[in-house]
């Protein structure tokens, strides 16, 4: 397998508003209060305001863990989300465009995974984010002229398949192309993605591409469609509503001219794919374990609340 993995994001533009939590690690932790930071960042990084992306932060501590003997390295990113929360880097929500920091964040692609019970089942929920990174300030308010290189992702990816959507005028959106397939993260675990294609060229390269390992990019887009909903009356004039909702897509720009060899150690095997898909079943059957004991830990506890004990009155 390549030595390491393509998976970058780079978001840059103005500190929007911010999801941040100062936080202790519990008692049943690795390292038992410990003080560490989670949640997310939101920035806007076009001039109109308009494209808002989120980074999220899942455990962001003062040091990162010592290695080979070693002190711990303070980790910069933990003052940085410290002074977000306390204020002293202010957000446009809490205080103004003009006010508001200029940050830049380098992250890469992840997945926010739980299961959650749909009619008596339980469904696995995936979602692709902004999963941690670099941040840093940009003292001099300098962003980048060209925006789309504010919000820009680049993964190498297997690519498995494609499905042709169909555009709505009603909804905004044109003819399209899902591009699916799987990337993998630092660690070299995969992680299932669709993106989208919307470019005729890149829906005509795409539809024809066999099942392949290669590279693509393109830009993060967030966007609110406004739709106009019009309905008759039997008198008088008709009503007139507008109905709003944000979409986001990753839609892909670019790809490499010539894909990556197949089936080599240079790059991927099958058998590397394999045991990869394998983890990851394992993983999730994992997940899934944990999430059933936490409900029925959960259930329990509002049960034994719920009903009092034997010869006692609950008022």
């Amino acid at each position: 397998m390549k030595k390491s993995m393509i998976n970058e994001t780079h978001i840059e533009g103005i500190l929007y508003a911010h999801k941040l939590e100062a936080k202790e690690s519990g008692k049943d932790s690795k390292n038992p209060g410990t003080p560490y930071v989670a949640g997310t960042i939101d920035i806007a990084t076009d001039d109109a305001h308009t494209n808002i992306i989120s980074v999220h932060f899942t455990y962001v501590a003062p040091t990162y863990p010592a290695k080979d003997g070693k002190p711990p390295k303070q980790n910069a990113n933990y003052p940085v989300l410290m002074n977000i929360i306390n204020g002293k880097i202010k957000n446009v929500m809490d205080s103004s465009w003009n006010e508001a920091a200029r940050i830049r964040v380098d992250s890469a692609i992840g997945l926010n995974e739980f299961y959650s019970e749909r009619d008596g089942e339980e469904v696995l929920v995936s979602a692709k984010r902004n999963e941690g990174g670099f941040i840093h300030v940009i003292t001099d308010n300098n962003l980048d002229a060209d925006e789309k290189h504010r919000n820009t992702f680049k993964v190498d990816m297997v690519i498995t398949g494609t499905v042709e959507r169909e555009g709505d005028p009603d909804k905004g959106t044109a003819d399209s192309l899902i591009v699916k397939g799987c990337i993998f993260d630092f660690r070299k675990a995969l992680l299932p993605v669709e993106f989208v294609a919307t470019n005729p060229g890149a829906i005509n390269y795409f539809l024809g591409l066999e099942p392949v390992f290669t590279n693509i990019w393109g830009n993060q887009v967030s966007t609110t469609v406004t739709r106009t909903v019009t309905e008759e009356s039997a008198f008088g004039e008709p009503s007139i509503r507008e109905t709003s909702y944000n979409r986001k897509d990753w839609v892909i720009t670019g790809a490499r001219t010539e894909t990556y060899e197949w089936d080599s150690e240079d790059t991927i095997t099958v058998n590397e794919l394999k045991k990869a898909m394998s983890d990851r079943e394992t993983a999730l059957a994992t997940m899934k374990q944990r999430s059933a004991e936490w409900k029925a830990n959960r259930d329990n506890a509002i049960k034994a609340t719920a009903a009092p004990a034997a010869g006692e009155f609950k008022f």
